[in-house]
């Protein structure tokens, strides 16, 4: 006999009704998990089916029930899972309700793909000009830039408004000669220090773009000091042990550091904006917020505008 409780169910388990029901008539309880954090229904907006979400929530006391600030219905919202979204509306979820730097699932929703996806839009809640532009930058910068995994251990630094020879000025660099071939160096040295100091730098629209396909460099705290001199320079590492990290420089100051993790009702509208409309875009979402305006991955991946290599130096401090 099947113990009460949620343990042991694996991501498309929350699809099967039956099972679902199964685990229900059996004693688990809807509100209140046994084995991981989120509560069932939360869970399921994400995962599950709308079949699932029906059955759920006809037994959950409270349809809108917040975990970590967000209804089931905003998951299912901010998830692209726009079936659930109808389910979890039908059953009484309300879209218009605040809560994420202000957005209500159905506002955040006029920045999907599907944004009749709530017919009962309230008098005057749309999203502005700027948003409206912002959906739209999003969308062509994330098809010109493509996805990239953590796994990859790319570095790379976006800088407003300077262009490549200004770039390697600041960063004192040196251009790699004729003779030099940056992937023979990085194939000799491996992860060692002479590869580490080889950086490509191009020229793009709204500023420049430093990058290391194979390495943390242009992350560094002292090239986004460097670089931010009078600007601002958002970087970011795809670290393969602890996934996507990016640090914001302005005026030579560090601002803040993130790991690009879950949204946080502590950020501004549009910066929310932003994280949803690039989240697992982290190449992307840094062009996005140092207003780089690429056309293609090419400035990313390689071959770069110039090949350079960085003095050495302390990059840490």
């Amino acid at each position: 006999m099947q113990k009460p409780g949620w343990s042991g169910l694996r991501w498309n388990d929350w699809k099967d009704l039956e099972l679902i029901r199964a685990r229900l008539d059996a004693g688990a309880d809807p509100d209140l998990p046994a084995d991981f954090h989120e509560p069932p229904l939360t869970f399921a907006a994400q995962a599950g089916s709308p079949e699932v979400i029906a059955e759920l929530a006809a037994r959950v006391r409270d349809v809108d029930a917040e975990y970590a600030g967000c209804t089931p219905l905003w998951d299912a919202v901010y998830a692209g899972r726009p079936d659930n979204a109808r389910a979890l509306a039908e059953a009484g979820a309300d879209p218009w309700r605040p809560m994420m730097a202000g957005w209500s699932p159905g506002r955040l929703s006029l920045a999907t793909p599907t944004p009749d996806l709530f017919p009962d839009r309230p008098a005057g809640v749309l999203l502005s000009a700027a948003e409206t532009a912002a959906v739209a930058e999003a969308r062509r910068l994330n098809a010109a830039v493509g996805r990239f995994s953590p796994h990859e251990g790319l570095g790379v630094a976006c800088v407003s408004g300077i262009g490549t020879a200004e770039a390697v000025r600041r960063l004192e660099a040196t251009p790699l000669g004729d003779d030099e071939d940056p992937n023979e160096i990085v194939a000799r040295y491996a992860d060692g220090k002479e590869s580490m100091a080889i950086v490509g730098v191009s020229d793009v629209p709204g500023g420049c773009v430093v990058t290391q396909p194979w390495g943390f460099m242009p992350s560094t705290p002292k090239v986004g000091e460097l670089l931010s001199k009078g600007t601002v320079c958002y970087a970011m590492y795809a670290n393969a042990a602890s996934g996507n990290q990016g640090s914001f420089h302005r005026d030579g100051v560090q601002i803040y550091w993130d790991d690009r993790g879950d949204p946080s009702p502590e950020y501004a509208p549009d910066e929310f904006l932003d994280r949803y409309l690039y989240k697992r875009q982290a190449v992307a979402y840094s062009c996005a917020r140092a207003g780089l305006r690429l056309t293609d991955r090419r400035p990313i991946v390689g071959p770069p505008d110039l090949w350079v290599r960085l003095p050495e130096r302390d990059y840490w401090h």
